[in-house]
């Protein structure tokens, strides 16, 4: 049986993605340094010792040598989240996410590892002039975070190149679901625990966003891997339609039973919410759809049931 390395694997995505792995019979080794992860989200495999879970830093190259270890496949999964905190701590992305990149290539160079499937993100794209983007579409990113990502692509892109790595770049839009730790769902959930009567939003509510959930992001993850044939190959991971900040919170007003709350808006600059934020992006997903990807919620059902989820989570009566 085919063994695999998940990196990351602790996080939000990785850890669905391991369930998946787990389920299918692979033999998943995964790597954390629970900087943003958490070994609850892998609690049952570790307890079953249904993977090999290793806390280690791929910013150390000793740890990203004896993660590639007789693995066959990566997912690099493995990065700091947060896109707010890149404009803060720059380094941070840096660090978290070309740092250890390079560190995990050329482990897999020396190892002879030659398949990686890596979560960029829809943020290289930065403040496109139209939506929804394709592939093709220039890489102009606003974020260091999106820069970070693109620059990860780039070194990807050259390794399997020169070293003849298949890679397969899987550029997400908004995913969202159960375990889910940051992003706008759960920083609105928990301003409205806090305060019942009155939400602040950053920006101005009008920015636009599609919401992809979990299931149907690792089932595009997972199709993705094995459909595709070239050395080196792009896809956009995301849903059909969008909605708006603002309606991401009146969902969560409704399903929170609230009456009367009181909108607080903070937008900067162009109505963003904070430096390297985008008023609008949105993804095509015809390249998923042409290998049979389709996704089974759109945006508003896939913000709706996280939302119940997370709130199940932690233990909120609705």
């Amino acid at each position: 049986m085919m063994r695999v390395l998940v990196t990351g694997g602790a996080g939000f995505i990785g850890s669905h993605l391991v369930d998946r792995l787990v389920h299918e019979g692979y033999k998943v080794r995964v790597v954390d340094n629970l900087s943003s992860g958490r070994t609850e989200n892998l609690r049952r495999h570790i307890d079953s010792n249904a993977i090999e879970f290793v806390i280690g830093d791929l910013k150390d190259p000793y740890i990203a040598l004896r993660s590639v270890e007789n693995v066959d496949a990566v997912f690099h999964f493995a990065a700091n989240p947060e896109v707010r905190v890149s404009s803060i701590d720059p380094e941070t992305h840096f660090n978290e996410n070309i740092v250890a990149t390079f560190n995990l290539l050329e482990a897999m160079r020396k190892r002879n590892v030659r398949e990686i499937v890596f979560a960029s993100s829809s943020s290289v794209y930065g403040e496109p002039d139209e939506i929804p983007v394709d592939e093709n579409a220039p890489i102009k990113p606003v974020s260091v975070y999106g820069a970070s990502k693109a620059s990860c692509e780039t070194l990807i892109h050259a390794y399997s190149k020169l070293y003849k790595i298949k890679a397969v770049i899987l550029r997400y839009a908004n995913v969202v679901g159960p375990r889910l730790r940051h992003g706008v769902i759960w920083d609105l959930i928990n301003k409205l625990i806090r305060n019942p009567r009155e939400l602040e939003i950053l920006g101005d509510g009008r920015q636009i966003r599609s919401y992809i959930y979990i299931d149907d992001a690792i089932e595009a993850t997972i199709n993705a891997w094995r459909k595709t044939d070239a050395d080196y190959e792009v896809y956009n991971i995301g849903n059909e339609d969008w909605i708006t900040v603002d309606e991401v919170a009146d969902e969560i007003i409704k399903i929170m039973r609230l009456k009367d709350v009181k909108k607080i808006y903070k937008p900067m600059l162009h109505g963003v919410g904070w430096l390297g934020d985008v008023k609008r992006i949105t993804l095509k997903i015809d390249k998923m759809k042409r290998i049979g990807f389709k996704p089974s919620m759109s945006s508003k059902e896939a913000v709706k049931t996280t939302a119940r989820k997370l709130l199940e989570e932690i233990s909120v009566k609705i």
